[in-house]
This record gives structure tokens, sequence and C-alpha cells, in this order.
């Protein structure tokens, strides 16, 4: 048993994903890094990300109502904390980043050719919390890298070197320690 000491309530929920959010269309676009996503729902498939007002973004997701959530990996993560750290009010992240431009399947918003996986997301609600408003998303589909989907048709998401922030630092997922139900499973 551990010795604990009482904080006052803050984010130290760890570790979480840190992913690029891309936005508006092919010819304007932007992306911005969150950190504060996740899935809320499985039928439907929803999710959300959370934003300051005053980020660039912010108007850019509002007006639209369409986002893509690109998952980190370990060749990305300086990118990934250059567009969390550089407004796009200023500069152009994707050519900055030397990052590519896929068409969306069900969005107007361009995927980051260089993830993965790309979330492809319709906002459905958007909910003032306080210093974030949470955008409340219909995630439309799943574009999946070939390359980590074996010859049965099986995700190998450990093939993509995804990483995740804990308490400001950046980490690479490390080793696998069970499956969704190991603990009950039958000898």
């Amino acid at each position: 048993m551990f010795e604990k000491e009482k904080w006052p309530a803050g984010t130290l929920l760890a570790p979480v994903p840190a992913v690029l959010i891309s936005c508006g269309d092919i010819e304007k676009s932007n992306i911005l890094t969150v950190a504060w996503t996740g899935i809320i729902n499985s039928d439907p498939a929803k999710t959300y990300i959370s934003i300051r007002k005053e980020r660039y973004s912010y108007d850019i997701i509002k007006n639209t109502k369409e986002f893509v959530i690109n998952l980190t990996t370990k060749d990305l993560v300086f990118a990934t904390d250059f567009c969390g750290v550089r407004s796009g009010k200023n500069i152009d992240k994707f050519k900055e980043m030397k990052l590519s431009k896929q068409p969306g399947k069900e969005v107007k918003v361009p995927l980051i050719g260089e993830s993965p996986i790309n979330i492809e997301c319709r906002v459905t609600d958007i909910v003032e919390l306080g210093s974030h408003d949470m955008f409340i998303s219909d995630i439309l589909c799943v574009d999946v890298a070939k390359d980590l989907v074996d010859d049965k048709g099986k995700l190998d998401l450990t093939k993509a070197n995804l990483i995740a922030y804990s308490h400001g630092e950046y980490f690479t997922l490390g080793e696998k320690l069970g499956k969704f139900g190991f603990s009950v499973k039958k000898k």
C-alpha cells in the first residue's frame, strides 16, 4: 500500500493519447495537438476533443463541424510537439512539418498521410466546460494503414509505434502485459 498526500484537483490522469487534429479543407487546413480526447461511446461510435476557445483551430472546427484525429507515432513526435506550441495563424504546419495531406473519405478535412490511423469525425454537440469546450462527435470512419493489418484482417497496432503523453512528456508504448479478458481466461 502507498502512503498518500492530498493535492488540489488537477489534470493528472496519465498517460493520455497525444494526437494531431487536422481541420479545415485540402486548400486551407491546420493541425492542432490535443491530449484531451477519448472514446465516449461504442454504438454509435463517438469521440470527443476538448479545445480552448482562443486556439486558432477552435473556430475552424466550430464552423465546419468536422475534424480528423490522427494517431501519432514515434516518427511523428517532433511534429506532435511542434503543432501544439505553434499557431496555425502564423504558419502552415503541414508545410513546415513536411506532412502529406490525404483526402478524407467522409469529411472535407485532410488526413495526415504519415499517421497510420486517421479517425474521421463530425461534431454533434459542443459543451462549454470552462477552460476548454468539448466537441462531441460521431466517428464516421477510420482509415487504417494496410501494413498494420495481417493477411487474416487482424489489426496489429504494435507495428505503429504509437506514443502517449504523460504529465508534460511523450513516451512510446511499451511491452504487452496481457490482453482483454486474460485475468478470467480458463487455463
